[in-house]
């Protein structure tokens, strides 16, 4: 059953490849470090149709190397999602990942749940119905860095956005895109910026978050390219929206045990922190939100998350500006 599984829902390791997606060129160590990930995510895929949840899932897994390890379990969680998706007799695997060995990966378990919504062009609502209440709407970052690497001059140039998501959606799946930007650009603040400047301002500091989740958990540049980010996201006012992304990939590392010196280098480029004090900025605003009871399921409690983490996570370098969101602050 295995090897019919890896046979119909095979992704071979060139797809993830620079020159198998047409991205632009960019520096050679760049690449092949933002390929490294590429391989990382393809090869927990492939572990994860042959293996399904199970002892030898999680040995294969973790098997990698800490620095490419939560890459694996995303590739992993999108395996099993559409296993989930498409074998209605049995739809209980993403849900005992994550009540497993996924829960310390549990950022980019859900993340690898939208890409496999979006490689069968699904609708997110009700996927995300029985999933956590906060971590759910990653699945639609997920949805959204799908897009991007897979469509990028459709998302870039075209500026196309999945028909199957809302409005209210727009927000995280930006996010997503900007996450995915990372390696569109092969990590290149010029590009970069070009390709953000395309869009309408208001998807701009969205953009931004992801480039700074990206950045700081996929790492592959020095201390210049993140100084250069950190600059060009100030003067577009949206500095805060970079830190807001650096907290969110220092929270995940810290959860899997996996902080490295990229993430911390990152941290202390856009958020004047470290990455412990960062992913703790996110634990505190979640707290706040938890304690006013909003409801949970909905979006817009997750972006009160997210500006909240604004509020408290911003560059000491730059202008930190917060911006006002089409949802309400929760009140602290």
């Amino acid at each position: 059953m295995g090897i019919l599984r890896g046979w119909i829902f095979r992704i071979s390791p060139n797809e993830t490849t620079f020159a198998r997606r047409g991205f632009p060129p960019c520096p050679q160590a760049q690449r092949e470090h933002l390929e490294k990930v590429g391989h990382s995510f393809v090869e927990g895929y492939r572990c994860a149709l042959s293996n399904d949840v199970s002892p030898e899932l999680v040995f294969e897994l973790d098997r990698i190397g800490a620095d490419l390890r939560g890459f694996a379990y995303e590739g992993a969680a999108m395996a099993l999602a559409l296993l989930d998706l498409l074998t209605p007799w049995r739809r209980d695997r993403i849900a005992r990942f994550l009540h497993g060995p996924g829960d310390r990966h549990i950022y980019m378990i859900h993340v690898g749940v939208g890409f496999a919504l979006a490689k069968l062009r699904r609708g997110v609502e009700r996927s995300m119905q029985s999933m956590h209440p906060f971590y759910r709407w990653l699945v639609i970052d997920g949805y959204g860095f799908h897009e991007g690497f897979f469509k990028w001059r459709d998302s870039f140039e075209q500026l196309r956005t999945p028909v199957r998501l809302t409005t209210e959606h727009l927000p995280v799946f930006d996010q997503g895109l900007g996450r995915s930007l990372w390696f569109v650009s092969g990590a290149q603040p010029g590009h970069i910026v070009d390709m953000i400047g395309r869009f309408p301002r208001e998807r701009q500091h969205n953009l931004w978050s992801g480039i700074g989740l990206a950045s700081t958990y996929a790492g592959g540049v020095d201390q210049t390219v993140l100084e250069l980010l950190r600059n060009a996201a100030a003067d577009t006012g949206a500095d805060a929206d970079l830190a807001q992304g650096a907290a969110f990939a220092a929270k995940a590392r810290e959860r899997a045990g996996n902080i490295l010196p990229h993430t911390e280098m990152a941290c202390e480029t856009y958020c004047g922190r470290s990455a412990r004090a960062a992913a703790m900025k996110t634990d505190e605003s979640l707290k706040k939100i938890s304690s006013t009871g909003v409801e949970s399921s909905r979006i817009a409690t997750y972006e009160n998350w997210r500006q909240l983490v604004r509020d408290s996570v911003v560059s000491h370098y730059g202008s930190g500006t917060t911006r006002q969101t089409c949802f309400s602050p929760v009140s602290a």
